[in-house]
């Protein structure tokens, strides 16, 4: 008898080792909602393909404002004159530059060309300066240019910004329904052994002659539903599982777990406090003033194109003979240059009063959208203190679901209630259970939403801050 007692206890232990080595090696790779966050910023490329619309921007001035190139332009050409019998040829060149933000252009230009009245060549150089100053006077509607695409340009860059966090948000949202559906799929499987050895518990009650076959017929059934709720629940786990690995460019062979991400969101919230600071500080509202500023220095644009084209001219020219201006005679002149469509003018006419247009409704459109924020900020608010009151009204029927369990199993145990009540309460406490992982996710949801519609979820400074962390195992 001793023999087989130290037999038997070797055979536990190495059982019992086996567990643990076994545990030990299964056991999943567990990450948190931090670590998480940042291994997708750092990995996931479609953080990558938001930012890289930013490298564009720094060319949209290029794009739009008058080039400040200088333009080499060179002619050369044979002129063949048929009344003289005689060809020779012809020669021009010439440099140009533009001053955008000055209203300033400068241009010389060198030529040499056969005369008809006799057989040498003629040549002429000139310098030409050209001022505007009525439309455009002195650059005045090419710095506003300049403004508009710099204002363009902020919106832009908080555009990007905004839809980074857009997706942080997807992917955050992805990570909570992750860790909702790996608590349910532990409640599924719990739920299924622990039916599992109540039906073993009825056919050995059935063998005793304490439980009749309509029991076992009962259980086995209560077993199949949890069965199939288990097959159900691993399949949507499988899912949320593969949207993770995806996010993470994760092709290892290690098994990943979340960890609970209520400590991420758990912090006291005020809605009149929160909604004053993201009216002042937010990028949301930067952007509706900055589209206001926009629409404000369109219509002044717009209505400096009203005016004439004027510019002031001064040069001076030299004419001579042969390519070299022998004999040259020289020539300085000041001069006024008038460009104007006097009637009906429709053209810029219309764009001025579209310009006008549009500021107002960019204007209505602001507040609009004020009101529409603070509609939707509100009810946000509202459901969040709503789910935060269900959340505690589930885990009270939790409580009560388990103590009504564990009598309903002893009264069943003694033939006090039917084998219907008992599986009755089973099933009630496993609802609960689901229930407040239900609301858990649904209050960290709404969190979310939370940081992201008031702008709170990243900042330039973290997106320019990303460290290089990576969760690529071996594949």
């Amino acid at each position: 008898m001793q023999r087989l007692r130290v037999i038997t206890f070797f055979s536990l232990a190495v059982i019992l080792c086996a567990g643990i080595c076994l545990s030990a090696e299964d056991a999943p790779r567990r990450i948190p909602l931090d670590e998480f966050i940042l291994t997708a910023a750092q990995n996931d490329t479609e953080f990558e393909a938001i930012l890289i619309n930013e490298l564009k921007l720094k060319y949209s001035k290029d794009l739009v404002i008058p080039a400040r190139d200088i333009v080499l332009s060179v002619r050369n050409q044979y002129d063949f004159i048929t009344n003289q019998d005689r060809n020779e040829p012809e020669f021009g060149v010439s440099l140009s530059k533009l001053f955008p933000y000055t209203g300033t252009s400068v241009s010389a230009e060198y030529t040499t060309y056969p005369t008809f009245s006799n057989d040498v060549n003629s040549s002429a150089m000139g310098v030409t300066l050209s001022q505007s100053i009525a439309r455009n006077a002195f650059g005045k509607a090419t710095r506003m240019l300049d403004k508009i695409v710099g204002l363009e340009i902020d919106v832009a860059r908080h555009q990007i910004i905004e839809a980074y966090e857009d997706y942080l948000a997807t992917v955050m949202l992805a990570y909570i329904n992750w860790y909702e559906s790996y608590q349910k799929l532990d409640i599924a499987e719990s739920s299924y052994k622990e039916n599992l050895k109540l039906l073993d518990n009825i056919r050995e009650r059935q063998k005793n002659k304490i439980a009749l076959e309509v029991d076992v017929n009962k259980i086995s059934l209560q077993v199949y539903d949890k069965e199939e709720s288990l097959v159900s629940t691993k399949e949507t786990y499988d899912r949320q599982l593969n949207i993770i690995k995806t996010i993470l460019r994760y092709e290892g062979d290690e098994i990943l777990a979340p960890v609970n991400p209520e400590s991420f969101f758990a912090y006291a919230v005020s809605f009149d406090e929160d909604f004053k600071t993201f009216k002042d500080n937010s990028r949301t509202y930067k952007i509706l003033d900055l589209l206001e500023k926009r629409g404000v220095f369109e219509v002044a644009k717009d209505a400096d194109d009203l005016l004439p084209s004027i510019n002031l001219l001064a040069g001076a020219e030299m004419q001579g003979k042969r390519d070299t201006l022998f004999e040259s005679d020289n020539m300085l002149y000041l001069g006024v240059s008038l460009d104007w469509p006097v009637y009906p003018n429709q053209v810029e006419r219309a764009e001025y009063e579209i310009s006008k247009i549009a500021l107002e409704e960019t204007r209505l459109s602001n507040i609009n959208i004020h009101f529409r924020l603070y509609r939707d900020v509100k009810n946000l608010y509202l459901s969040l203190q709503q789910e935060k009151t269900l959340v505690e009204i589930a885990r009270k029927k939790n409580v009560l679901a388990r103590s009504v369990l564990e009598d309903e199993a002893e009264n069943y145990m003694y033939g006090k209630i039917v084998l219907n009540d008992f599986i009755q309460a089973v099933n009630a406490h496993d609802e609960t259970r689901r229930s407040i992982e239900t609301r858990n996710a649904q209050i960290n949801r709404l969190m979310l939403e939370r940081l992201r519609i008031l702008d709170l979820l990243v900042t330039r400074h973290q997106i320019n801050e990303r460290p290089d962390i990576t969760i690529q195992g071996g594949k």
